[in-house]
């Protein structure tokens, strides 16, 4: 079962280092200075496009290769309903790429892939209240050296080339995933992914922190403790807990007893429950627990990594676009929650079981270009 944590084999941990040494990507401590009054906006913010990443291969999803490419396929017609999308492919699958992923509304940008994780290998964009627009590079590293990443590290460097953005590198190894904020000052992140030395050896909390709120323009952060090696992200914040608005969030809650994240949901819950945001608002905490009965198929049959998590939609222009799993109760809260939590927004809800086969979802596979 092709998972993202099953994916360690493919690389040389040797190797893997020797390529950030080789490009610079170790953190010096370097801390970013406030040049500019840069801030990343709410993913809810009006945007100018969406980027999906066409990027499955064989030598990684193994016999799953062209249902993830179908998986792609739907979100990205989805989305180009609501949206311009960029599709990020190589060039002898272009045409691939074109017959699944449809071309209204859609531009394909021919580029070397190791894989199809585009919120975590894209360019974290920033903005200015003056309408400048800058691209954050958290010099992605394969999840701490997990798997190979060669071509995937150049992709935020890519977009900010092609979307005009001034290019703004941070001495923090991270990816887009392990980010979450609302747009007007406060983030959640969770401890397990940005204070590990897989990522930023030798940094203490405190200096991760400090680069963080630089970087994206924030005053305050919520830690959540997350769980290291249980996942090949060590726990990624968008399957944990989302804004919907300012003050407002939504939780992961794990309600299978048997599962390693039950304990650790519930001590996110605690820790936002007794929350407040830069502005010292209490936070508001909803609840969406996964499915705990998916779908049967050769997705998530004997798999214990399939990654049925409803928390991981991606909110766009006019539309949320969610996963849902064959669970009919567990699909429909998910629904009426998120229509409540958007109301001027269409809930689409797609299967994506192969990509949650992978581990991830569709906020992982998708990342977005902020109107400015």
């Amino acid at each position: 079962m092709p998972t993202r944590r099953q994916f360690i084999r493919q690389v040389s941990v040797a190797s893997s280092l020797g390529l950030i040494a080789s490009t610079g990507l170790l953190p010096l401590r370097a801390f970013a200075a406030r040049d500019a009054d840069w801030f990343m906006p709410d993913e809810g913010e009006p945007q100018r496009h969406a980027f999906v990443a066409f990027g499955a291969q064989d030598t990684i999803w193994e016999d799953f290769t062209a249902d993830v490419q179908a998986a792609l396929g739907r979100i990205v017609k989805a989305i180009a309903r609501f949206q311009p999308v960029t599709v990020l492919c190589r060039e002898d699958e272009r045409d691939l790429a074109e017959e699944l992923c449809g071309s209204a509304n859609t531009r394909f940008l021919l580029t070397e892939l190791d894989d199809i994780w585009m919120r975590d290998i894209g360019a974290n964009f920033v903005i200015t209240e003056d309408g400048d627009l800058g691209a954050v590079d958290f010099n992605f590293n394969g999840w701490g050296n997990k798997q190979r990443h060669a071509d995937d590290a150049r992709i935020a460097r890519l977009l900010a080339q092609e979307s005009g953005a001034r290019y703004l590198r941070s001495e923090l190894v991270g990816e887009g995933g392990a980010i979450e904020v609302d747009g007007h000052g406060t983030g959640i992140m969770t401890e397990s992914c940005w204070v590990n030395g897989n990522r930023n050896p030798g940094w203490s909390r405190d200096e991760v922190e400090e680069e963080l709120k630089a970087r994206l323009g924030l005053r305050k952060i919520i830690w959540l403790p997350g769980i290291r090696g249980k996942d090949i992200t060590d726990a990624h914040v968008d399957f944990y807990a989302r804004f919907a608005s300012p003050g407002v969030v939504v939780a992961n809650l794990d309600r299978d007893p048997d599962s390693y994240d039950h304990e650790v949901t519930l001590a996110h819950l605690e820790i936002l429950n007794n929350a407040t945001d830069a502005d010292g608002r209490k936070l508001t905490v909803h609840t969406l627990s996964p499915p705990l009965n998916p779908r049967k198929s050769k997705f998530s049959r004997g798999n214990p990594d399939f990654a049925a998590g409803y928390i991981n939609y991606f909110v766009i222009n006019d539309a949320v676009i969610a996963p849902q799993f064959g669970d009919r109760e567990a699909d429909r809260a998910a629904l009426e929650l998120l229509t409540r939590l958007y109301p001027t927004r269409e809930i689409v809800q797609l299967d994506i079981d192969a990509i949650a086969a992978g581990g991830g979802g569709i906020h992982c596979v998708t990342h977005q270009l902020p109107q400015v």
